[in-house]
């Protein structure tokens, strides 16, 4: 498929650029398939590698998360699609709000927030609304599904209100998803900024063969900045990614947030085992090329990358708090880049990212 963007460019900011792709002034961008399944749902959000073959699910394959429908309407997408690295391109899911086996509040909208599990689960948030507007926005749930696409069990209420982004630390028997919600009072601010922003913690035990058991959720995060939003539904804290390395059982793993309102990268330590929030965490890095930024990861190196919601620039980030490059991946639409980037995953050397312009898969290598 002939790409529609320009030539990448490439812009270092220090002298020395310790990055995941070591020819990245050699870079390019190819567009690996489209992330439109066969009911229309367009707007990809989330994305995942899979870790492991089971049932349909095939390791190394990438899941795609859609957040709008046909028409185009937020937080009505039903779809998770699987592609493979060469691009073919199947539906994994396609989920019905009249035949779950626990409560969603508010139907199905599925958001950037995703994890594919070792035990073969893979969960998913749901920020729903009847006609894509903030004014119809409900809170939502995780839902998990098995390796074949069918929905098994939904974690819902309480803490959970409008999951909006996910990572996890799987180390298989038990599992600690990291979840940002958004719907905390922003609903009711009517579009003014408010300070309710929550990252979630939830602790689930997987026994072989049976589905996930939830054992806990505690705040870890708190009082990040969120506000509804014509054009986005809502903006508020986003990606969320661990720090690279540390022990073999991520206690003294780090979390890093993209606060997007704030402009900056948080970090929340000792996430794994922490019994309080943190509130909004140490801030890493503000400002400078960070535009609104969106979807995170951390690389193999332990640098970490997030995508920007206004400018469609990556920005990558020492683990100090150095931005030491940024990448443009998008330059469609009015401002160029604006509201194309949000999940965004490393292989190896490669950089994948979803394209919500162009609804597509797109790889930087």
């Amino acid at each position: 498929m002939k790409t529609r963007f320009p030539l990448l460019r490439v812009i270092a900011l220090c002298c020395t650029i310790p990055l995941l792709l070591a020819a990245a002034y050699a870079g390019s961008i190819k567009v690996v398939a489209s992330t439109v399944p066969s009911n229309g749902d367009v707007n990809p959000y989330g994305l995942v590698v899979v870790p492991v073959t089971m049932g349909s699910l095939v390791q190394g394959n990438l899941l795609i998360s859609n957040f709008n429908d046909s028409d185009n309407l937020q937080g009505t997408g039903t779809t998770i699609v699987q592609i493979s690295p060469t691009g073919k391109m199947s539906l994994f899911a396609q989920i019905d709000a009249a035949h779950l086996p626990g409560p969603c509040p508010g139907g199905i909208g599925l958001t950037t927030a995703l994890a594919a599990l070792k035990s073969g689960f893979v969960v998913v948030g749901s920020l729903p609304t009847t006609d894509g507007t903030a004014a119809t926005a409900q809170p939502g749930c995780l839902l998990v599904l098995d390796s074949n696409g069918n929905v098994v069990e939904t974690f819902f209420g309480s803490l959970i209100n409008g999951p909006w982004d996910m990572t996890a630390m799987d180390g298989g028997n038990n599992v600690s998803l990291f979840v940002t919600n958004v719907l905390n009072g922003t609903v009711a601010g009517g579009g003014n900024v408010v300070h309710q922003g929550t990252v979630l913690r939830l602790n689930l035990s997987i026994a072989k063969g049976q589905m996930p058991s939830l054992q806990s959720m505690t705040i870890i995060g708190s009082g990040f900045p969120e506000r509804t939003d014509p054009a986005a539904l809502v903006i508020g804290p986003t990606g969320v990614h661990l720090s690279a390395g540390g022990s073999d059982d991520g206690s003294n793993a780090t979390l890093y947030v993209a606060d997007s309102i704030s402009n900056r990268i948080a970090a929340i330590p000792d996430a794994v085992r922490r019994t309080s929030s943190a509130g909004i965490g140490a801030t890493i890095t503000k400002g400078g090329s960070l535009n609104d930024p969106l979807g995170l990861t951390v690389a193999s190196n332990g640098n970490i990358i997030t995508v920007n919601g206004d400018d469609g620039f990556a920005v990558t980030i020492t683990p100090d708090g150095h931005q030491i490059q940024k990448v443009l991946l998008d330059s469609s639409g009015s401002p160029p880049g604006a509201g194309a980037l949000f999940g965004v995953t490393t292989v190896g050397d490669l950089l994948y990212y979803v394209d919500d312009a162009t609804n597509t898969l797109n790889v930087f290598q």
